[in-house]
């Protein structure tokens, strides 16, 4: 298996996605090809570890791109204009067969465009979406979409809760996940227009599809460990995503503060830290990885655009369990089998 990691993007790059790498590169069993300008990242490597990179790992390896697609670039001119890219050589990497997925912290708009005209979407896919882990209640809470469709139609949230089911039955092993309807109440008439009609054709089109749609969810009850998956707007999904990972550092900082305070507190503390590890573990929404980008015929996994070496480790590690659990093809089969009913 051959990990393909846009050594150029996000806002750390190159730094932290070369020591995620290495971080990662004896947990997993994959090949991890970084893909950007080879001095630049040779240069790094050994600034970092004082070697060259061919005494790190055997598995470690380069694949020159001499551009690097900026956030500021328009997402569709960038993947025409800039073919030797970080994100468009790791594209086409992928779609011939060169790697098995391809993850990338940089443009999220040029991510869309380059998956959608690079791999191609799935057949029956009318918008490939974000789907991001977030933890919940002794659980994990998949949202989709996360940031990648910001205007949408009822027929693409339809379709969300359908990735989503084939997802977390494949990958989670959860025989009937529980499917819920970002909303701003649980009434069937709540919320605007998308959000109505969304619910009407859920509880339409559901039962045929195989979806467990469990109806509108509030936010507040996002992460109660009932849902398995909730389906919104990129729009809304991402400012969600954003909200919820604020939060959880606004707990673990004020926590930490609180308890550091004084002697006093910092005695009190002591017999709480397990509890308080336990609380900062759960809450740590770097260990769930990026998001993958379902709907494209190839995985395309979509890290944090300030993803720091911890992350870029996790989700590299992340990376090879959806290959190995072929969340793609076995999308494939099942929209294939929609289409032949």
């Amino acid at each position: 298996m051959r990990i393909l990691l846009d050594a150029m993007g996000g806002d750390n790059a190159p730094d932290a996605n070369i020591k995620g790498a290495v971080a990662a590169i004896n947990q997993i069993k994959a090949e991890i090809i970084l893909i950007g300008k080879e001095e630049i990242i040779r240069k790094k490597i050994k600034e970092f570890y004082k070697k060259e990179m061919e005494e790190i790992s055997e598995r470690l390896k380069i694949k020159n791109a001499t551009e690097t697609i900026e956030m500021e670039d328009g997402p569709t001119d960038a993947i025409k204009h800039k073919k030797d890219s970080s994100m468009v050589v790791g594209f086409k990497m992928l779609k011939n067969g060169e790697g098995d997925v391809f993850i990338s912290a940089g443009n999220s708009g040029a991510l869309l465009a380059g998956a959608t005209l690079l791999v191609g979407r799935i057949k029956g896919i009318d918008r490939p979406a974000l789907a991001g882990i977030l933890p919940a209640y002794k659980s994990q809470l998949l949202l989709i979409d996360s940031g990648s469709n910001t205007n949408c139609k009822p027929i693409n949230l339809l379709q969300f809760a359908q990735m989503s089911t084939i997802y977390l039955r494949n990958t989670f092993g959860i025989e009937k996940p529980a499917i819920g309807l970002l909303n701003i109440g649980t009434e069937e008439t709540k919320g605007n227009e998308l959000t109505k009609e969304s619910y009407k054709l859920l509880k339409e089109k559901s039962p045929e599809l195989g979806i467990n749609f469990v109806g509108n969810v509030e936010g507040r009850d996002a992460f109660s460990g009932k849902i398995d998956a909730i389906v919104t707007d990129g729009f809304t999904g991402n400012v969600f995503l954003k909200t919820a990972e604020g939060l959880g550092k606004f707990v673990k900082r004020t926590l930490t503060e609180s308890f550091a305070k004084n002697v006093l507190t910092k005695i009190c503390a002591l017999p709480s830290l397990p509890a308080i590890k336990n609380l900062k573990r759960a809450m740590d929404y770097k260990s769930y990885g990026g998001a993958l980008f379902l709907g494209v015929n190839k995985p395309v996994v979509k890290a944090h655009g300030s993803s720091d070496e911890t992350l870029f480790e996790y989700t590299v590690k992340q990376a090879e369990k959806f290959v190995e659990n072929k969340a793609v093809d076995k999308m494939i089969e099942e929209f294939e089998k929609d289409r032949e009913r």
